[in-house]
């Protein structure tokens, strides 16, 4: 007992000079913190590329405490389809032979930006 009190008393402590583990505060959130910024980049893109507002899921999957809830959440009820592939009806050219067809510039405007377009091409 004399020695307990020794210990204690003379304040030295018994694991004095061993390293210390990580407290579950801010050493783990250090951690953690990098690998759920990561998490919410992949479902931004992925978002993204689906069609999806990808910031909005972004924000929920990084939000402290809720944003593993979230992740579960749009996994379950992201599109399962894949990657939309953009419409082939969404090239300049066609565009532009929609807006003629629909008399919205007449067929000097259109000979001319046609021209551009192939330039360009």
């Amino acid at each position: 007992m004399d020695r307990y009190l020794h210990l204690h008393q003379g304040g030295h402590h018994m694991f004095e000079g061993w390293p210390a583990l990580p407290s579950p505060g801010w050493g783990m959130m250090l951690i953690w913190l990098p690998i759920f910024f990561v998490i919410a980049f992949l479902v931004y893109r992925d978002a993204n590329r689906r069609g999806m507002n990808g910031l909005l899921w972004f924000i929920l999957v990084i939000l402290p405490m809720v944003g593993f809830i979230f992740l579960i959440l749009y996994l379950v009820i992201r599109e399962q389809g894949g990657v939309r592939p953009a419409p082939a009806s969404d090239t300049a050219m066609d565009l532009l032979r929609e807006r003629y067809a629909r008399g919205d510039i007449d067929e000097e405007e259109f000979r001319k930006r046609r021209e551009e377009l192939e330039r360009k091409g």
